[in-house]
C-alpha cells in the first residue's frame, strides 16, 4: 500500500491544517507534499486560504468524472438511442436533387438502401447526438458541477479560479459554436449588472473574474460571436476552463476518456442498421409510386 503524501493526510482527518501549513513550510519539494506544481504555485500565490480551495476541487474532480459517466449513460446515449429508434421517412426532408447524388458519393449506386444510409448516417453521428448534447448541457451543468452551482443571477456556477486564485462568476457553454449575436447581448447585460452590484455593494469583482466556460474546443475553433465576448471578457474553452476549475492541467483529456469509456459500452451498430433498412422499404414504395 503506497503511503500517503501530507495533502492526503489532510484530506483524510489524519493530520489538521496547522500540521500541514508547517510541513509546507518547510524546505522539502512540493511534490513530496503531493502538491502539483500548480497547486503549490497558488499557495504561493494567495497563502493558507488555497489549502481549502485546492482539497475542495480534488474531492469535486472525482465527483464530476463519476456523475459526468452516469449522465452520459442516462441522459445522453440514451437519449440518442431512442432518438434512433424513431427515425422514419417522415423525419427527413428529402431532396430528389441530392439524395441520389449523396447516396452514389457513400456507396457507389442510387438504390433505396444507399439513399436511406446517405439519410441515416449524417443525423445519427451529426445533428442527432449534437441536439441532445446541447438541450441537456444546463441539466448537465446543475447535476455535474452542482458543486459549483451559484446563486447570482445570470451565472451558471461560481469557482475558485485554482491557476490565479479568484472567484469567477461563470457562464457555461457547450461547444465553440453553439451561440448566436442575441446570446452575446444577453451574456454582456448578465455581467454588467453584476459589475453594477460590485459598485453599489463594493464588492471585488474585476472584469477578469466574470467569465465564459466552454465545455469543449480549442482556442482557435470560437466562432465570431465568441471573440466579441472576448472584447470585454475572458472566454474558458476546453482545457483551459477545465484546468482553472479544477487545477487539474489534465483533467480535459481524464473526463473526454471517461465519456469514452461509457461510449465503449454502446454498440448501435444493430439498431442503425435495423433503421436503415426500415427506412429503405419505406423509399422503395416512395420511388415505385
Amino acid at each position: 500500500m503506497s503511503k500517503k503524501t501530507p495533502i492526503e493526510l489532510f484530506i483524510y482527518g489524519d493530520i489538521s491544517k496547522s500540521d500541514l501549513l508547517e510541513l509546507i513550510s518547510d524546505i522539502s519539494p512540493y511534490n513530496t507534499l503531493g502538491l502539483t506544481e500548480d497547486e503549490y504555485a497558488l499557495y504561493q500565490r494567495i497563502g493558507e486560504l488555497a489549502i481549502d480551495d485546492i482539497v475542495k476541487a480534488r474531492m469535486l474532480k472525482a465527483q464530476i468524472i463519476d456523475k459526468a459517466k452516469i449522465f452520459f449513460r442516462e441522459e445522453i446515449a440514451k437519449s440518442h438511442i431512442q432518438n434512433i429508434e424513431k427515425l422514419t421517412l417522415k423525419s427527413f426532408n428529402l431532396n430528389p436533387f441530392l439524395d441520389k447524388y449523396k447516396a452514389n458519393i457513400l456507396s457507389g449506386n442510387a438504390s433505396a438502401l444507399s439513399i436511406a444510409k446517405a439519410l441515416v448516417y449524417p443525423r445519427v453521428l451529426g445533428s442527432s447526438i449534437n441536439t441532445t448534447f446541447g438541450n441537456k448541457l444546463q441539466k448537465f451543468c446543475s447535476t455535474i458541477l452542482e458543486g459549483y452551482a451559484s446563486t447570482t443571477t445570470g451565472i451558471d456556477i461560481e469557482f475558485i479560479d485554482l491557476v490565479d486564485g479568484r472567484r469567477k462568476y461563470c457562464q457555461i457553454k457547450s461547444g465553440p459554436n453553439t451561440i448566436n449575436k442575441d446570446d452575446v447581448k444577453t451574456i454582456e447585460d448578465h455581467f454588467q449588472s453584476i459589475k453594477n452590484l460590485a459598485r453599489t455593494n463594493n464588492l471585488n469583482i474585476g472584469i477578469n473574474d466574470l467569465v465564459v466556460g466552454v465545455f469543449y474546443g480549442e482556442p482557435n475553433e470560437l466562432s465570431g460571436h465568441y471573440k466579441n465576448i472576448q472584447k470585454n471578457y475572458p472566454v474558458y474553452i476546453g482545457k483551459e476552463f477545465w484546468h482553472r476549475l479544477t487545477g487539474d492541467d489534465n483533467f480535459y483529456s481524464l473526463i473526454t476518456s471517461a465519456m469514452g469509456d461509457v461510449a465503449s459500452e454502446f454498440d448501435g451498430s444493430s439498431l442503425i442498421n435495423r433503421v436503415i433498412n426500415e427506412l429503405a422499404k419505406e423509399i422503395e414504395k416512395t420511388l415505385e409510386d
